[in-house]
């Protein structure tokens, strides 16, 4: 039933980081990237948990992908929120 569960979430992340490449292509905005290749790591890190040896998720490479993904949902707020000089 595990292995059945990320399966499921793998799938779910890289759908939705397929809907936020979707908005990407359409405004050119870099927080819908971050978001999809944070999604898509995060299906990664779910793909590796399912075909490592051990299946306790107190792995640290379990919680380095975390943290790259949630770290670039942290780098997509925060570019969007600083103020970008225009080009004139």
């Amino acid at each position: 039933m595990g292995e059945f569960m990320l399966g499921a979430v793998t799938i779910a992340s890289a759908m939705v980081g397929l809907f936020f490449l979707r908005f990407w292509r359409k405004s050119r905005d870099r927080f819908f990237l971050f978001f999809a290749l944070s999604f898509w790591l995060e299906g990664l890190g779910r793909v590796l948990e399912a075909l490592s040896e051990s299946q306790h998720q107190d792995v640290p490479a379990h919680y380095l992908v975390r943290l790259l993904a949630y770290g670039l949902i942290l780098i997509a707020i925060v570019d969007k929120n600083l103020p970008h000089r225009r080009k004139e």
